[in-house]
């Protein structure tokens, strides 16, 4: 349904031994909206993320609790396939992380693995993918070059390419501008909110400036709790808490 939330968090709990990271986080996801988790580093915003698309898994000593509803469907649950969990869920990190092979090798790996084999769809595919991240016109003429030559700011264009390609519902990124040149940065931001018209996105940030630029639902994380959320006018121009307005003041 178009208006209903497209991930709904109901009491969600992470431990690491006797230490909370997350404590009964309460949240809704609106759909081709971008929602930014606000806060300081270690308030665990990456967590969050990583609960979303299972990350979480990979890590033995985390105790995971509470429901996370994705289109309705709990992806905790036992029968849940991870693979197709993750398909729905596309990652950028920090950090770009190309893999070792070309430009255009990247960007079909993912759907060889679906079991698109035919080359004129892969093309296609290539092409599309490379203009939704807005990095065609750059290197449409050295596809075949490894991925890892091209700058950080294009690493990480093609990165997010990369998981477009893949057909993903929601796009998850993790401080996706901090190892980038303003410039870099803005080219980011720019493709960002031209994706929600398709894609709904969760951006992780410490950033006031971003998060004002960005946001249409803004979480306000500290401690691994949810402080306060809503429309970047409400949290900006009319902060409840002490701990946000104090966050705010001294303008991280």
């Amino acid at each position: 349904m178009p208006n209903s939330p497209i991930v709904s968090i109901r009491n969600l709990n992470v431990q690491s031994g006797h230490s909370s990271i997350l404590k009964n986080i309460n949240l809704e996801i609106p759909r081709n909206k971008i929602t930014v988790l606000l806060g300081p580093s270690g308030c665990g915003k990456t967590t969050l993320l990583k609960c979303l698309n299972r990350l979480t898994d990979l890590h033995p000593q985390l105790q995971v609790g509470g429901e996370v509803l994705i289109d309705g469907e709990d992806i905790f649950h036992p029968k849940k396939d991870i693979t197709e969990v993750r398909q729905k869920l596309g990652l950028l990190s920090q950090k770009p992380f190309p893999l070792p092979m070309s430009i255009y090798k990247n960007i079909t790996y993912g759907l060889k693995i679906k079991g698109i084999k035919d080359k004129s769809r892969l093309r296609a595919n290539v092409e599309r993918n490379l203009r939704d991240a807005g990095l065609w016109a750059e290197v449409k003429d050295r596809l075949h070059t490894p991925g890892a030559r091209l700058s950080i700011g294009q690493q990480q264009r093609l990165c997010l390419a990369r998981g477009l390609a893949v057909g993903p519902e929601i796009i998850l990124a993790d401080e996706p501008t901090s190892a980038l040149d303003p410039i870099s940065s803005k080219k980011i931001e720019e493709k960002f909110l031209e994706l929600k018209q398709n894609y709904t996105l969760i951006v992780v940030t410490h950033i006031l400036r971003q998060a004002r630029r960005l946001g249409d639902h803004i979480v306000f994380m500290y401690f691994g709790e949810i402080v306060e959320q809503g429309t970047p006018e409400q949290i900006f121009g009319n902060p409840q808490s002490d701990i946000l307005k104090e966050y705010l003041r001294s303008g991280h």
